[in-house]
């Protein structure tokens, strides 16, 4: 199974998802990203941001609104490479 990567569209950097990380967030994090989060379980929609290109995965559908081309990277993954404006 190949590994996803996180593209930003920003800076072009490459973030490898490691298999411990639960979600996108911890991934950004572990990155030294700073993203604003509260509740960090789908519910109140802070984390919210782009998604460019590619696809996750919830484990559980989000309670807060998320429109087309948005996710919540507190309670989602990466599904292969995506891109993501921050």
């Amino acid at each position: 199974m190949s590994r996803s990567v996180v593209i930003l569209r920003s800076s072009g950097s490459r973030l490898e998802c490691a298999e411990d990380h639960p979600n996108l967030l911890t991934t950004l994090e572990a990155n030294n990203l700073c993203v604003e989060f509260q509740c960090r379980e789908g519910y109140c929609g802070s984390c919210r941001m782009r998604l460019l290109k590619g696809e996750v995965d919830y484990a559980e559908t989000p309670l807060a609104f998320v429109q087309q081309g948005e996710i919540l990277p507190c309670c989602c993954r990466a599904k292969g490479e995506i891109e993501i404006e921050l």
